[in-house]
């Protein structure tokens, strides 16, 4: 051996890079800048990959595709309409209560200014009178502004809705078109598996759709039983609209319960009410993060936790809410993706979750004793007797 032998040592090549740090930051770029397109978009590709199988077998009846599209679209519509009708309807008992509201938060907070002051003599002759007064004024400052930021939101969702529903049914005419323009990228030799890899991130966001959907039903279901046992008024508007806010990942069983909970708080004197809301919800919660999610949603994602928190920190920081929604799912698409390119696959490993990892090794030792079975049987050399 020379004396001036040195060992391989890793080298990094600063031009890749740079060029991966600057793709990173165009990436995030277009994310924000073209947001009121894609976020549109985004929703459209998970609702036409759940309504895809439906389009699909409305053409096998001898349907035409468009008129497939159309009545895949409404029958979703439908569907969405009679939930909107009954949270309608249900809203509508609750005015007097609703209205009591202002007073009940008025007089919690005038009574908390007058203990503290009590306590740490803050202020001398201290009157309820100027404390409502100064409430009230209070109240109007922020009544305008909230209400300016409640149309303006509302006609953004309204708009991306409207978008949503063409991207779906454009989706659905043309992803024949679409899937073969995407699969002329490949070289020859490997279209059929950029098909094949087309197919399975198309039935990641359906199973991730669909289980969203029955999870949101179990819920809903529990929720309002649960919240009907108690003595809650409107129940089932309750209970499901905790349950819808399930979709947003980690925090919205808790934005869904913090829903219930206040309005158990302003219609009831008692204190017991509120907190056996709370322990309900609690106690579902409990059951469906560890139990229902993972069984429901989480078979079809199958990413590390770690992958999932920070595909809701980064869509809520680039998409806010619907980023939270949509970016988890996405995650789910790239994993799927990143598996089929050898360059990529060290992301795919970031991504996924150890049971997959698992999984992935107990079929290879699986196969590996197959094939050791096989090869001392082909030694053995027996043969069949006549």
């Amino acid at each position: 051996m020379p004396l001036n032998f040195k060992p391989n040592k890793m080298s990094i090549s600063f031009q890749k890079l740079f060029f991966a740090i600057a793709t990173v930051i165009a990436i995030f770029a277009i994310l924000i800048l073209a947001r009121t397109i894609l976020i549109p978009l985004g929703f459209a590709l998970l609702i036409s990959f759940i309504l895809y199988p439906l389009a699909k077998k409305l053409e096998i009846w001898g349907i035409n595709k468009m008129f497939a599209a159309f009545l895949s679209m409404l029958a979703m519509i439908l569907i969405i309409g009679g939930g909107i009708f009954f949270f309608l309807s249900q809203i509508t008992n609750l005015p007097n209560e609703l209205s009591d509201f202002q007073d009940k938060i008025m007089g919690l907070l005038r009574d908390i200014i007058v203990y503290i002051n009590n306590h740490f003599d803050l202020e001398t002759d201290l009157e309820q009178d100027y404390i409502i007064e100064q409430l009230k004024e209070w109240f109007k400052n922020v009544a305008f502004p909230v209400a300016e930021n409640t149309f303006y939101t509302t006609t953004s969702f309204l708009a991306g809705l409207l978008a949503t529903i063409v991207y779906t049914f454009l989706l659905l005419i043309y992803r024949t078109g679409l899937t073969n323009a995407f699969i002329k990228f490949s070289p020859v030799d490997k279209r059929e598996i950029a098909l094949n890899m087309f197919k399975k991130v198309q039935k990641v966001g359906q199973k991730y759709l669909s289980g969203m959907i029955l999870l949101i039903i179990i819920l809903g279901l529990a929720n309002s039983i649960g919240l009907w046992i108690i003595g809650v008024d409107s129940p089932f508007l309750f209970g499901f609209l905790a349950a819808a806010m399930s979709i947003i990942p980690y925090v919205g069983t808790t934005l869904g319960a913090s829903i219930p909970v206040l309005y158990a708080f302003m219609s009831h004197d008692s204190l017991w009410i509120p907190f056996a809301v709370a322990v309900l919800f609690w106690a579902i919660q409990l059951i469906e993060s560890n139990f229902l999610s993972p069984k429901v949603v989480g078979s079809s994602l199958q990413i590390n936790a770690l992958a999932a928190i920070l595909s809701l920190l980064i869509g809520a920081s680039v998409w806010g809410i619907a980023g939270m929604i949509l970016f988890l799912p996405f995650v789910a698409m790239l994993k799927v993706i990143c598996e089929e390119f050898e360059s990529l696959k060290p992301i795919a490993l970031l991504i996924g979750s150890q049971e997959d990892d698992n999984k992935e090794k107990k079929e290879k030792s699986i196969q590996s004793s197959f094939v050791k079975i096989k090869n001392k049987i082909s030694k053995l050399n027996i043969k069949p007797k006549k």
